[in-house]
């Protein structure tokens, strides 16, 4: 991350600025910034007080939303009031936010456009909204991103869309060839935003779509993790935004999470993992490795074991959620049904398959690890350290998600692995104890 906000640094200049005249007005002379941080000032002890929408109340309670959290709290009334908003929030709290006033009756233009960094992330955030606006009458929300034909997301463009979500790079692509029109848009919303603006080439597609939406409209970023370096840059496309963060790194780790540490060498690790899964149990699992190549070994190994698993991860180790920038250009960007089409659609319905309860064992690689929500995922295991302690945090948020309990399990094999547990441990001031040889079952596994 530390490389990350020093790139960042250096390309802030670049970034349109929309309001030169307030410049810094923003942050007051106390140094807190204009809508105030923190989540304590707002109370309410159902989403009814909020007095939402009929439409949307009904969705809430046909999802089975009861009462908000911490973090929606705080969001969702400053939404309403079309502040702009600059939100860190721990993982698995609800901080994806579904426009309230949407009015799907006057026009069929995108007024609302969601931006992520994955195809996977896209495709559930797209889910999502559905869910929430199944009872708003007409409402069209659809989803863009590399991999499918192009001409059928201009095909639904033409017939109209009200919410749109999508990877910068196809929503880049669609706004270049005027499929995609953004003179109505209202609201600008980035998910994992410092995904979005830490790497550079995602970041100069999102400048590219920003300075192509109008200049009076709401903008709402969200993530777990945001650097001080981060948040200044995405401060810089909003006005006054109302910031909601965490007032110490301890308070992103989720407190119905159990965290384990187990001490082994490499070649221990397959044995010491089929040991758990004999022992512990579990709703559903996530198992996490470095590479494409480790999934699918580890995969293979399982299914071997009599453990139906199953893997999800990206066509090479390029997280990236489109076709290589070298690759794409301001062409018409027609692809034919080649093997890239094939592989977008079978990672929608392996993911889709494990969120529907099909498979209880999932490997992947960081693809999974943000933003992604399986309701019954209670266990995460680290089969291999993850690089950074922002990578941790985001990985074992796949677990212990709303307040519920869960298990994370991280394997250290090397001075490497030692060194980022260590760090990972500092910044979230948690102690992370090694793996007893048993663990109570009711500590990690929501009755």
């Amino acid at each position: 991350m530390a490389a990350a906000g020093s790139d960042a640094k250096v390309e802030a200049d670049e970034l349109p600025d929309f309001d030169e005249a307030t410049d810094d007005k923003g942050a007051r002379e106390d140094g807190k910034d204009g809508g105030g941080h923190g989540t304590g000032a707002i109370t309410a002890s159902g989403f009814r007080d909020f007095l939402l929408r009929p439409e949307l109340m009904k969705a809430l309670v046909a999802c089975g939303f009861e009462h908000p959290s911490e973090v929606q709290h705080a969001c969702i009334p400053q939404a309403m009031l079309g502040t702009d908003i600059l939100c860190q929030a721990k993982s698995g709290m609800g901080k994806t936010h579904m426009p309230e006033d949407l009015d799907a009756s006057t026009q069929e233009t995108v007024s609302v456009l969601v931006l992520c960094h994955t195809r996977e992330l896209a495709y559930q955030i797209q889910h999502e909204f559905k869910r929430l606006g199944q009872f708003v009458k007409k409402i069209k929300i659809s989803a863009v991103f590399g991999g499918h034909p192009i001409d059928k997301d201009k095909e639904m463009l033409k017939n109209g869309c009200h919410v749109l979500v999508g990877t910068p790079g196809r929503v880049l692509q669609l706004v270049r060839e005027e499929a995609l029109k953004l003179d109505n848009l209202k609201r600008f919303i980035l998910d994992e935003c410092d995904r979005c603006i830490d790497e550079l080439g995602l970041r100069r597609d999102v400048q590219q779509i920003f300075i192509k939406t109008p200049r009076k409209k709401q903008v709402m970023m969200f993530t777990a993790t945001l650097t001080p370096e981060t948040a200044s840059i995405c401060k810089k496309f909003m006005t006054e935004p109302h910031e909601i963060t965490v007032e110490s790194q301890s308070k992103l780790t989720l407190h119905g999470l159990l965290q384990y540490y187990v001490q082994l060498e490499e070649k221990q690790k397959n044995k010491k993992l089929i040991d758990m899964l004999d022992n512990l149990e579990f709703n559903q699992v996530v198992i996490f490795v470095k590479s494409v190549k480790r999934a699918l070994a580890l995969d293979g190994l399982l299914n071997e074991c009599n453990f139906p698993s199953m893997t999800l991860h990206p066509e090479s180790d390029r997280l990236s959620s489109d076709p290589p920038r070298s690759k794409r250009g301001k062409g018409n960007g027609k692809r034919g049904k080649g093997n890239g089409e094939v592989a977008v659609d079978v990672r929608l319905d392996k993911l889709q398959a494990f969120k529907d309860f099909k498979k209880r064992i999932l490997v992947s690689t960081d693809l999974f690890g943000r933003g992604m929500d399986v309701e019954r995922v209670n266990i995460v295991i680290n089969y291999d350290m993850p690089e950074t302690s922002d990578a941790y945090l985001h990985r074992v948020g796949r677990a212990g998600r709303f307040g519920t309990k869960g298990l994370a399990v991280t394997f250290s094999s090397t001075q490497e692995d030692t060194k980022v547990l260590k760090s990972v441990q500092e910044r979230f001031e948690v102690s992370i104890p090694e793996m007893p040889d048993k663990v109570d079952t009711t500590s990690y596994l929501n009755a």
